[in-house]
C-alpha cells in the first residue's frame, strides 16, 4: 500500500501539483465530461489547490475558477483562478458577491472532507453534512445542465444525499477513482444536467463551439 501512495505523491510532486488529488478529478474529468474551453466552475474546499489548477487547465484562458476554503493556500494560481479563504457554511458578503459575479457556473464540486474523528459514523455523518450544503449551493449557483461533483464518506445515510440529488439532475452517478486510496471509504457522486432553478437564465456563449450540458457517460445511475 505504501508504493501505491507513493506513485500518486511523487507523481503529483513530478507534475507540480500541490496534493495528489488531482489525479481523482482528471478520472473524474476523464469519465464524465465534466470540464469544456471557457467553462466558469466553482470549487468547494478547495485548498491546497490541486483540482483548482486541473479545472484551470481544462478549461482555459477563457474559462474562470472560483476557489474557496477554510483553510488558505501558498499554492501560486494561474490568472484565471480566484482563490477565497472562505467557510462555505457561514459565507461572507464578499464571497456571495464574487459567486454573483462570476456565476452561474458550469461545473460546481466540492472535495471537501471533515475534520476525522475515528469514529466511523461520526466522520461519515459530518461528511454527509458537507455533502449537503454543497448540494444547497449548487442548487443556487450551477446553470441548467451543469455538473455538480462531491465526495462523500460511504455510510448507512447516504440516501439523504443521493434523494435531493435525483430530483435536481437528469443522471447520477458513483464513482470510487482508481486514485483513490484502496482503504478510504471516500467515493464520488456526480451529478449530470442540473434541472433547476435557472431554466429562465440565459446560457453565455463558450468559446470553441463547447456546450453547457454534461455528456452523460455510459453506466447505470445509482
Amino acid at each position: 500500500m505504501k508504493q501505491y501512495r507513493d506513485h500518486y505523491f511523487l507523481k503529483a510532486k513530478q507534475e507540480k501539483y500541490p496534493a495528489r488529488s488531482v489525479y481523482k478529478l482528471k478520472e473524474l474529468d476523464k469519465k464524465f465530461k465534466l470540464f469544456r474551453p471557457g467553462m466558469r466552475v466553482l470549487d468547494l474546499g478547495a485548498a491546497p489547490g490541486s483540482w483548482s489548477l486541473a479545472a484551470a487547465e481544462r478549461i482555459g484562458s477563457g474559462g474562470r475558477v472560483l476557489a474557496c476554503d477554510l483553510q488558505t493556500t501558498e499554492t501560486a494560481f494561474p490568472s484565471n483562478v480566484t482563490f477565497m479563504q472562505e467557510d462555505v457554511f457561514r459565507r461572507s458578503p464578499a464571497f456571495e458577491a464574487e459567486l454573483t459575479r462570476q456565476g452561474p457556473f458550469h461545473v460546481v464540486m466540492s472535495d471537501m472532507a471533515p475534520r476525522t474523528t475515528g469514529t466511523r459514523f461520526t466522520d461519515q455523518a459530518r461528511s454527509l453534512e458537507l455533502c449537503l450544503e454543497a448540494l444547497a449551493v449548487a442548487d443556487l449557483r450551477l446553470l441548467p445542465g451543469g455538473s455538480f461533483v462531491v465526495k462523500i464518506f460511504m455510510g448507512p445515510d447516504i440516501q439523504e444525499l443521493l434523494v435531493p440529488m435525483r430530483g435536481h439532475f437528469a443522471s447520477v452517478k458513483s464513482f470510487k477513482p482508481k486514485s483513490s486510496r484502496a482503504e478510504s471509504k471516500e467515493t464520488f457522486f456526480v451529478g449530470l444536467g442540473f434541472k433547476g432553478p435557472f431554466e429562465s437564465a440565459p446560457e453565455p456563449e463558450l468559446p470553441d463551439g463547447a456546450s453547457h450540458g454534461a455528456v452523460p457517460p455510459e453506466g447505470r445511475d445509482r
